[in-house]
């Protein structure tokens, strides 16, 4: 009895049209198996049942699969909003939360760290934080960059734990102990508690400087120690080209005028 001659993969009719959110879930199953390095447009073609070259009628080309497959798993993040409570407790529940998406989805989130743009405005995470920077006082002007450092911050150190950095980092010795001796090789990392320490780190530096700047300073004029960095550059540190124009470089007039005195040196 002759056997039925299947029909090549890719040229079947799917039950099912493409679209890019099936294209993206599909590629993320690959990427949380096997790594962002491994993933290629005829692999994933494969896994669909289609044709690869269909896949380009969603998606031009690798980079921009990625971008929808970071953007797809960034608009599924979610996390309690606790308006009444203390922003304190409110930030540390948002980057925990965050914590835990990165460690679901360790492949990609390592490769995503490292792009530029994978934090948008419209980004359920970016949207809390800067609320919570809102709600602990932060001046508007400020939030964005504040936001920004958190970021930052939280994603070098996510980036640490998911390559291994982090754990190996905690377990070097000083090459001097002060004892004189090399003591026990730490077994345990502790990465829970050194992220837990990172959020105590952040947020005690926010309310020390809110303190100061809601201080105010002399005659309700606003605090020397704002968030946003200090125009004030001394001289010496300013290149030639942003001295003003006819100032004598022993001219300690201009030292004054832009806030530098000699004297604190």
């Amino acid at each position: 009895m002759e056997r039925a001659k299947r029909t090549p993969r890719g040229t079947r009719k799917r039950d099912v049209p493409l679209t890019e959110a099936g294209i993206c879930t599909s590629a993320l199953r690959l990427i949380d198996a096997d790594g962002v390095e491994a993933l290629t447009m005829r692999k994933l073609a494969a896994v669909l049942d289609a044709n690869p070259m269909s896949l380009y009628h969603h998606v031009p080309n690798k980079e921009a699969l990625l971008r929808g497959v970071a953007r797809m798993v960034g608009t599924r993040f979610r996390t309690v909003t606790l308006e009444d409570s203390p922003w304190q407790e409110r930030m540390r529940l948002l980057a925990t939360d965050f914590r835990t998406l990165a460690h679901r989805h360790p492949n990609l989130m390592a490769y995503s760290f490292s792009q530029p743009d994978f934090i948008q405005p419209e980004d359920p995470f970016w949207v809390e934080l800067t609320a919570v920077l809102d709600a602990a006082g932060v001046p508007e002007l400020e939030i964005a960059q504040l936001a920004a450092l958190v970021c930052a911050v939280v994603s070098g150190v996510m980036i640490a734990e998911l390559n291994g950095a982090l754990h190996r980092w905690s377990n070097l010795q000083p090459t001097t102990p002060a004892s004189g001796e090399h003591g026990p090789m730490n077994e345990d990392s502790g990465e829970d508690r050194m992220f837990r320490l990172v959020l105590d780190t952040i947020i005690s530096g926010m309310e020390g400087r809110l303190a100061v700047d809601h201080a105010g300073g002399p005659d309700d004029q606003p605090p020397q120690n704002s968030l946003l960095p200090s125009a004030r550059i001394p001289r010496q540190l300013r290149p030639a080209a942003a001295r003003c124009e006819g100032e004598s470089p022993e001219n300690p007039v201009s030292d004054v005028a832009s806030g530098f005195d000699p004297r604190d040196q």
